[in-house]
């Protein structure tokens, strides 16, 4: 100690020692030696200040305060002075050691009293540990003067908070021990107040020092104290005084108010209790009784409290050398002491709220819980803390946790929430017992409190604030397969609690039970909240960025799915989460099966692969098993069935009986299970447990086989139930007992005081099976619950509060040496699984609550929930949850058509405005949810109108006003009315509060609002706004079906939305409109003209502004977007609607035909539609405007309507086609060769581009092979997509139209051909042939129709001869092509029962070979001669020689007709046959060149002087065509001629013909076929003979014409009617004429074949001129002969 040398009258330290001598007490002899220390001591100082007399301090402070030391350079010590304040200390009067103890205190707040020393009279511990012990004396226990406990609080915290001094270990732990003794037994509110705070001081110094020392040695500064000025050090330690100084008076001020607030509101409260305060709690006896301590070891620290209530050393083993510096030590002492302390039972029954116990276990509570919410990083990561916290801590929580007395459990849930948010990781198993064990039992059990149930809540209410708490009990419990379902089980409990369906204490109110669904909603709303937060980075708020950049976001997040948690070191994904929580759920719905019936429940978990089919796995699974119903284990275990033994055997052998006693043997054994009730299955147990207790205790030498255990153990079940049933009254005695176990030993007994144990331990200590804790209450919860007594009840609450403590602390107790991995989640996926797990817990709540209670709270806690259930669906897109979320919210809303109106309230109202926030809020994700949403909206409408009090004659569906709602249907069912019945609502009828409620659907936030949905649609991302437009779509057809008068209200707001949307990309506007062109497809055709009306000038409005945006090439959107139009031109019939979208149309092209591209196909595809109507208004408006495109704009604008230009042309022919309106017909076919005018004068643009082939044309495979793929190649482009349409279009306007019409489209057709035939292509003019032909086929039509005859005389007639001349005119660049295919189509005509078209044919086929004769060569040639081969076959009528009446049909009217088109079809035949004669006649040798010969001939014969003129012979084509040709002809009217001859020869058939009525009244003849085929084949002959170029083939002609000359002369001379002899007077005048020409030579050669037949034509009466060459013949045949000499 040192002093100033200054005046002494004034020291601080003279004037204490003077008013310790000054006090009258210490003037009594029994303190005499107190005075003698004083004396001496104010004798040693004086001495010692006259030596300091010049060192007299020119700073001299007051004489009552020594200044700090080192502050002077001139002091004295005086420590050996302390002797002085010691004694006054252990005096008995308090005056003295309240001034003793205030000297000290001051000493050492200054710096003046370090005691850093050691001890004079013990030099095993430092003089401050003596100082602290001294102080610490001063305190008796109650006795204690109240100035002196509040002195020793001031000096004891003075030496725990001083700088300059250090206790450490068992002087730090009696300083705070002391403090915590004087707040128990202190009676003085100012002290207790003082003392508490005192201690919570401490504890903050001692822990902080710890945290700042650790602080320092990790940031390892230099020591930098040397380099300090001594002035600085001065000032430092000014300062610190002056803090320990206020602290002290702040602590005491503190007190004083917070003691004169308790006393205002205790009052007389103090002396209520049981305990009387005069009494000193155990733990001041405890120091009382001890002497004064020394610095102990550590083994040798007390608790503050005395021993541990658990009876077990609780010190962690190796905590001596666990420490790296003592200010840890001292910390973890403290706190240790703290916990043993809150370890300590209450006593039993209701404690007195003033007794030390209650009191002490608060104070030690609400320290601790200084300690853990103020932890730092040292005490939660230093082993030994945590290990104190597992062993100690949670153990007291545990037993506090479920305590009856309210404060206790209040601060114990504190400490749980502070170990929670501190120590989670570390407490994985502990938290797990807490939450199980004591939340969850309190909230389940009915027999709780309000007061418990409410701090349950609290404390739920903080844990469910944190997100972070909230996923990780998810994770660590729900996910792990070990762990009890904390999260489900958490959310399902208070669930019950905001239903309102949990049952309560009868003591609780009705108030109390709204405060507690309040809190239970609280709970469930603040977890919804967690999980949004947890995973907003997945959130994408629409109202933040564009459409564009969500679809982004979406992506980004997509990537962080792979992100990983990390459990020590281990990484786990969300989905490895997942995994484990699927394989539990396995697990659970097995145990769940067991339970019921044990073999369905081990084939599941064996089916899912969990479970092995072995004995062993089973037996396994049934020994760790907790969950497992112990009467099912049990029965299972004892059935007879092999597997069952095997698994019993396997059961009891996994089980360690090794030095166990046999009573705890046979208590482990049964532990497991329940006995069952079967003696056999009880004997087959017992039988293998003494098998196994004797295998496992082979040394144990008491039993000599295993029958003695077998026979003890159920003699010991059998006394368990004896002892403790309540149905046994006479109870077995000990004797008893062991007369019954007599002789059990291999006949041997054994030892009685072995047997005498048993019965004891038995007796005091029941053998029960291991019961889980929620087994334990059942029965004492449903007696408290339903005991009406008070004192019962409360009493039965007590006991069962005790069990489910006593429950819980033997669960903590066997996990405080467990430590498990914990994951703190950090992956936004875990909250998807945890939805998935309660959402139907949070839906029923929120249901429940916004359907049951009316209060603003509730259902604004609803709706928060609710919405925040729906972003979370929405995030995860999870579609059943937010459906069903959503629909909840939508009923709510009583805007279905089911509700009644009457019943809407304020609540209804805000869950509009919350449907209305979510569509805003979370749209992109709203999916086909969003048809709820809308048809809530939709129905607003009609609750607005009610609010506006519109009149039902004013709320109509029109054009004008299409928010028109449904009016009529009305059912007026009492006061139930509903949306539907409109039009007999009145604002004014309705009661006053839903006329409130109804009026605030108008109000401006709500309408606003409303507009913010649609607005805001631009927002929306590419998905989530096709499912908006498809819901309202939907919606909108809904509205419009009304039977009566529909709404267009979302028919409007769809209009809105395109107007809005129309600037996204193509390709999300392709989407959109993929949807609202099939809905404008659908309303477009409407019955109802006003809605087909609106819907088609909307349509109007949107394609103009879609149009101006324009469209670049080779793009569809404009195609798409005007499709609607062209549905709604094909579907609906109503002449309005049409000619509306005909002028639309006609409007587009007029104001918008720059801007057009794609879209002209869908305006060609109306007009084509328009040109087939019968009002002359629509087809005459569609048809002015075709001509504007095809006059005007074609010339302006052709390069941007290629591509629809066969549209153009398909639509003029629709036009053509149309019988009503002929000026137009013609018109059409007029613009037609005008589109033919433009394709060839700019042949450029229908080459360029890569068109497409067009539909029509692929369908018809018309177009060449090299048209069929995809892309036309560019030298094809100009037919395919210019000339190909015009000529396939005219064609078919041949095919379809009246005679005029078709006729002057041939012609057009035609005279296309020929003007720009030129610059077709070979290959072109093939596939223009095959759409010509095309007209052919139109004459395939039925017989029975009238105009098949007209077309093929007609139209088949002008085509055939067309086609000729086109072929002669470009035969150089077609003949060879189409030679082939146009003798087809005239083989085909020739074959037709037309006798018109078949002549033309034939004559067609003349007059091409005639015209290109010259050109053809030998293939074509040789084609010709087949066709006129196939011909000649095809028209030989041989029914001519078969018909008879006996083959027709019957004689009705079908049989006759059939018979008379049978005729014609021969007669036509026939003409057939005689015009093919000509038609070789006339090719050989040209027309008319045969007739002049033949009159040449006769002539001449006539006048034998006369001679025949020269004909020019090379005028046909004989001279073309090769002798094989010739030959082939020559046989062809060869066979004609003897078909004819048979004909002509058969008289019979030629009657049956005559009669049947063919040809007439004369008898049919072919005589002139039979003649002129075989003079044809004559002169072919005699000029093939004749022709000296062919010299070669003379022979087979010579034979020929030999064999038929004898032929013929032989038919004649047989022939019997003279009309027959005339018809073949020409041919035999040709004949004996070209006989008479030849040469001698050949004369002689063929005369004599035919010499014989000559003559006998002499027999016959002749004509004069045959007669004239007869005779020339034969005098010929005397001068070849030279028979007669020869002519001079």
């Amino acid at each position: 100690m040192r002093i100033l040398s200054g005046d002494l009258s004034k020291m601080f330290i003279v004037k204490g020692l003077e008013k310790i001598l000054a006090d009258k007490e210490v003037k009594r002899s029994h303190l005499a030696q107190l005075r003698k220390a004083c004396e001496t001591a104010l004798e040693d100082i004086q001495e010692e200040l006259k030596h300091e007399e010049n060192e007299k301090s020119s700073n001299s402070t007051s004489a009552a305060l020594p200044l700090p030391r080192n502050y002077s350079a001139n002091v004295i010590n005086a420590e050996k002075h302390y002797l002085p304040f010691e004694l006054a200390c252990q005096c008995s009067v308090p005056r003295v050691v309240v001034i003793a103890l205030d000297c000290l205190q001051k000493l050492i707040a200054y710096g003046h009293l370090s005691g850093t020393s050691l001890d004079p009279h013990n030099p095993q511990r430092r003089l401050i540990d003596r100082v602290v012990a001294t102080i610490c004396a001063c305190f008796t226990g109650t006795p204690t003067e109240e100035s002196v406990q509040l002195q020793i609080i001031k000096a004891l915290l003075t030496v725990v908070t001083s700088q300059h001094v250090e206790i450490h270990e068992g002087t730090l732990l009696l300083a705070v021990r002391t403090c915590y003794n004087i707040y128990l037994a202190s009676k003085n509110l100012i002290n207790q107040t003082t003392a508490k705070a005192t201690l919570t001081q401490m504890l903050n110094v001692i822990f902080m020092r710890m945290e700042n020392q650790a602080i320092e040695e990790e940031a390892a500064f230099p020591n930098q104290e040397n380099n300090l000025e001594q002035a600085e050090v001065g000032e430092t330690k000014l300062e610190a005084i002056e803090i320990v100084s206020s602290i002290v008076d702040d602590i005491v001020a503190t007190a004083v108010n917070d003691a004169s607030a308790e006393k205002e509101v205790e009052g007389d409260t103090q002396s209520e209790g049981g305990q009387s305060n005069g009494g000193a709690p155990p733990s001041i006896i405890s120091v009382c009784s001890s002497s004064l301590p020394r610095v102990p070891s550590q083994d040798s620290v007390d608790t503050i409290g005395g021993t541990s209530s658990s009876g077990g050393d609780l010190e962690p083993i190796g905590t001596s050398n666990s420490f790296s510096h003592v200010l840890q030590k001292d910390a973890y002492l403290v706190f240790r002491s703290l916990c043993r302390l809150a370890m300590k039972p209450l006593p039993d029954g209701i404690p007195d709220p003033k007794s030390h116990e209650l009191r002490s276990k608060l104070l030690s509570l609400q320290l601790l819980l200084s300690v853990v919410q103020n932890a730092g990083p040292v005490f939660r990561e230093h082993p030994v803390f945590l290990s104190v916290v597992r062993q100690c801590l949670c153990v007291a929580l545990s037993r506090d946790g479920a305590s009856s007395v309210t404060e206790v459990a209040e601060l114990s849930l504190a400490l749980f929430l502070a170990l929670l948010n501190n120590f989670k990781a570390q407490l994985k198993k502990q938290i797990e017992v807490f939450f199980r064990e004591i939340f969850l039992n309190i909230l389940e059990n009915p027999g709780s409190t309000f007061d418990h149930h409410w701090l349950v809540m609290q404390a739920l209410t903080r844990i469910c604030a944190d997100a972070q708490s909230v996923v990780d009990l998810y994770v660590n419990y729900d996910c792990d397969l070990s762990a009890a379902n904390i999260f489900e089980r958490l959310v399902n409990v208070l669930s019950k609690i905001a239903q309102g369906r949990h049952v309560v204490d009868l003591r609780t109110t009705p108030i109390q039970e709204k405060a507690l669904r309040i809190k239970g909603l609280e709970c469930l709303v603040t977890i919804l909240k967690c999980m949004v937060e947890w995973s907003r980075e997945l959130y994408v708020n629409p109202n933040a960025q564009s459409n564009i950049d969500a679809e982004k976001i979406k992506e980004n997040h997509t990537d962080e799915n792979e992100s990983q948690n990390y459990v020590n070191g281990t990484m786990t994904t969300p989905k490895q989460f997942e995994a484990i929580k699927q394989q539990k759920e396995i697990w659970e719905q097995g145990i769940v099966l067991f339970n019921r019936k044990s073999r369905r429940g081990l084939q599941y978990l064996q089916s899912q692969k969990l479970l092995g089919e072995e004995a062993v796995d089973v037996a396994r699974f049934l020994v760790t098993e907790e969950r497992l119903d112990k009467t099912v284990v049990g029965d299972f275990l004892g059935e007879p069935d092999k597997f069952n033994k095997e698994v019993m055997y396997a059961y009891v052998d996994l089980l360690d009986f090794n030095e166990k006693d046999f009573v705890s043997a046979l208590r482990h054994f049964l532990e497991g299970f329940r006995l069952p009730g079967e003696a056999q299955k009880i004997d087959r147990l017992m039988e293998k447990f003494a098998a196994r207790y004797c295998e496992c205790n082979s040394s144990l030498r008491l039993f000599a086989s295993a029958d003695a255990p077998y026979v003890l153990a159920y003699s010991i079940i059998m006394l368990t139930t004896d002892l403790h049933s309540p149905q046994v009254k006479n109870k077995m005695t000990k004797e008893q007992f062991i007369k019954n176990n007599r002789g059990i030993n291999d006949s041997k007994d054994l030892p009685e005081e072995y047997l005498s144990q048993i019965y004891d331990e038995i007796a005091g200590n029941e053998i029960k099976m291991k019961a889980h804790a929620s087994n334990a209450l059942g029965n004492k919860v449903s007696k408290s619950a339903g005991t009406a007594n008070e004192k019962k009840r409360r009493l039965l609450w007590n006991m069962e509060m005790e069990a489910l403590s006593s429950t819980a602390r033997q669960l903590m107790e066997s996990v405080s040496h467990v430590h498990s991995p914990f994951t703190s989640a950090t992956h936004s996926e875990h909250v998807r699984p945890m939805f998935k797990v309660a959402w139907t817990p949070f839906l029923a709540s929120f249901s429940v609550g916004l359907q049951d209670c009316d209060d603003l709270e509730v259902s604004t806690l609803c709706l928060d929930g609710i919405r925040c259930a729906i972003r979370i669906a929405c995030i995860f897109h999870m579609a059943l949850e937010r459906d069903a979320f959503i629909q909840a919210l939508a009923r709510f809303t009583l805007l279905t058509a089911n509700s009644p109106i009457t019943e809407i309230k304020t609540k209804n109202i805000d869950t509009i405005k919350t449907l209305i926030t979510v569509a805003h809020t979370d749209g992109n994700y709203l999916g086909h949810s969003w048809l709820d949403i809308l048809k809530c909206i939709s129905q607003l409408e009609l609750a607005q109108l009610i609010g506006t009090g519109v009149r039902p004659q004013f709320i109509t569906g029109t054009p004008t006003t299409p928010t028109g709602a449904n009016l009529a249907g009305i059912s007026s069912s009492g006061n139930n009315l509903h949306l539907s019945d409109l039009p007999s609502v009145s604002i004014n009828s309705l009661e006053p509060s839903v006329k409130e409620s109804i009026g605030e659907t108008i109000s401006q936030s709500v309408v606003v609002a409303v507009d913010r949905i649609f607005t805001g649609s631009t927002r929306l991302d590419g998905n989530a706004i096709v499912d908006f437009v498809r819901a309202l779509c939907q919606i909108s057809l809904e509205e419009l079906a009304h039977s009566t008068q529909p709404r267009m209200f979302s028919l409007q707001k769809i209009v809105e939305i395109s107007y809005y949307n129309m600037g996204r990309i193509r390709l999300q506007w392709s989407r959109i409109w993929e949807v609202l062109g099939d809905h404008f497809n659908k309303v477009g055709t409407s019955s109802n003209e006003n809605i087909a009306f609106f819907a088609v000038d909307s349509l109007r409005q949107l394609a103009m502004k879609f149009i101006e945006k324009g469209e670049l090439a080779n793009f569809r959107f404009q195609k798409d977007f005007l499709r609607p139009f062209e549905h709604i031109m094909k579907r609906n019939r109503s002449p309005t609607i049409r000619d509306m979208v005909v002028r639309c149309v006609t409007q587009m092209v007029h104001s918008q035909s720059d801007n057009i591209k794609s879209g002209w196909k869908n305006i060609f595809c109306v007009f084509l539609l328009a040109a087939s109507d019968n009002d002359e208004a629509i087809v005459e408006l569609a048809f002015q405007t075709i001509n504007k495109i095809v006059t005007e704009l074609y010339v302006t604008n052709m390069a941007a309507m290629i591509d629809s230009f066969q549209d153009c042309v398909k639509c003029l022919s629709e036009f053509a086609c149309n019988p009503l309106f002929p000026d137009t017909n013609m018109e059409a076919i007029r613009l037609i060769r005008l589109c033919g005018r433009h394709v060839a004068d700019q042949p450029a643009l229908f080459r360029d581009g890569g068109a497409q082939l067009a539909d029509d044309m692929v369908n018809s495979q018309l177009t060449s092979a090299v048209t069929n793929l995809g892309l036309i190649p560019e030298e094809e482009r100009l037919w395919v997509r210019g000339w190909f349409p015009i000529l396939f279009e005219l064609s078919c306007i041949i095919g379809r139209c009246k005679l005029d019409v078709r006729t002057r489209a041939l012609t057009v057709l035609f005279e296309m051909a020929k003007q720009y035939g030129s610059t077709f292509r070979s290959h072109w003019w093939k596939d223009l042939f095959k759409v010509i032909f095309r007209i052919f086929n139109q004459s395939k039509l039925p017989d029975q129709l009238s105009e098949k005859s007209d077309w093929l005389t007609t139209t088949c007639n002008h085509a055939l001869y067309a086609m000729v001349d086109v072929i002669t005119q470009y035969f150089d660049l077609i003949g060879s092509l189409l030679i082939d295919d146009f003798i087809a189509q005239l083989l085909w005509c020739v074959t037709q029962e037309n006798e018109q078209l078949a002549r033309s044919g034939v004559n067609c086929l003349e007059n091409l070979v005639i015209s290109n004769g010259p050109k053809l060569g030998d293939a074509s040639w040789l084609r010709i001669c087949g066709c006129v081969d196939d011909i000649f076959h095809l028209t030989l009528p041989d029914a001519l020689l078969t018909w008879s009446p006996h083959s027709a049909p019957a004689e009705t009217d079908s049989g006759v007709k059939d018979t008379q088109r049978l005729f014609n079809g021969l007669l036509v035949q026939c003409q057939v046959q005689l015009e093919l004669i000509h038609t070789i006649d006339n090719i050989v040798f040209f027309p008319s060149t045969t007739r002049k010969e033949d009159a040449d001939l006769l002539a001449s014969a006539k006048s034998i002087s006369a001679s025949q003129r020269d004909l020019d012979l090379d005028q046909g084509m004989f001279q073309f065509m090769s002798t094989e040709h010739l030959l082939l002809m020559v046989d062809c009217l060869a066979k004609s001629h003897n078909f004819a001859r048979q004909f002509n020869t058969n008289s019979t058939q030629r009657n049956v013909l005559w009669k049947a009525g063919f040809r007439g009244p004369v008898r049919p003849n072919l005589l002139k076929q039979e003649t002129q085929s075989l003079a044809c084949a004559m002169r072919i002959l005699f000029r093939l003979y004749h022709d000296e170029g062919r010299q070669n083939e003379w022979g087979k002609v010579a034979d020929k014409l030999t064999h038929l000359g004898k032929d013929a002369l032989e038919y004649y001379v047989t022939l019997e009617t003279e009309s027959h002899r005339d018809a073949w007077s020409p041919l035999m005048l040709l004949f004996l004429w070209k006989i008479n020409q030849l040469t001698d030579e050949k004369f002689k050669t063929h005369v004599s074949w035919w010499h014989q037949l000559l003559c006998e034509l002499v027999s016959f009466e002749l004509k004069p001129e045959l007669r004239s060459l007869l005779r020339k013949i034969f005098l010929k045949v005397g001068q070849v002969f030279r028979v007669i000499a020869a002519a001079p």
